[in-house]
């Protein structure tokens, strides 16, 4: 595989065999509810706990820019919360997403995907409340997940970009 698949549905529910991973990029203060996870959170749980507790915990574990939790959902499927933005708000400062913590995380997730023998599936992600360009966030997909080998399909819901 050399390219993206881009489809038109709901990256929540991938309809592929297989073992799969639904990715997508978290801030690095424990928010949770804008952008593409509350349609996350509607059909599986499991994702927002598991973020929560690992926030409430960062003190004892690896959660920072760039680091990303996988949170089985079902035996073939796992959803990967990677943080790859500074807080939530767009200021002085310009917009939260972080392009190194997004292609930090995508690095890992690679050797994950690997070992599980997954597809990724995700939405645009980083450029919702983000405020990331997918201009800039496609190279980092396809140079750390697509180069690998690593099937990965885009999933715009509703009249998306193509």
């Amino acid at each position: 595989m050399s390219e993206i698949t881009y489809v038109r549905g709901d990256a929540t529910a991938p309809s592929v065999k297989g073992v799969k991973v639904i990715a997508h990029v978290c801030n690095d203060i424990g928010g949770w509810g804008k952008g593409f996870v509350p349609a996350l959170s509607r059909r599986r749980p499991e994702p927002e706990r598991a973020y929560r507790a690992w926030h409430r915990e960062r003190a004892t574990n690896d959660f920072g820019p760039g680091a990303v939790h996988l949170v089985q959902v079902e035996p073939y499927a796992w959803v990967a919360n990677m943080v790859g933005q500074r807080g939530v708000r767009t200021g002085g400062k310009g917009v939260p997403v972080r392009y190194d913590a997004i292609d930090t995380a995508l690095e890992h997730l690679a050797g994950r995907a690997a070992e599980l023998g997954a597809s990724v599936h995700m939405p645009r992600t980083g450029c919702g409340p983000a405020g990331g360009e997918w201009s800039r966030i496609e190279p980092l997909v396809l140079g750390r997940l697509v180069q690998r080998g690593i099937a990965v399909t885009v999933h715009d819901h509703g009249e998306g970009p193509r």
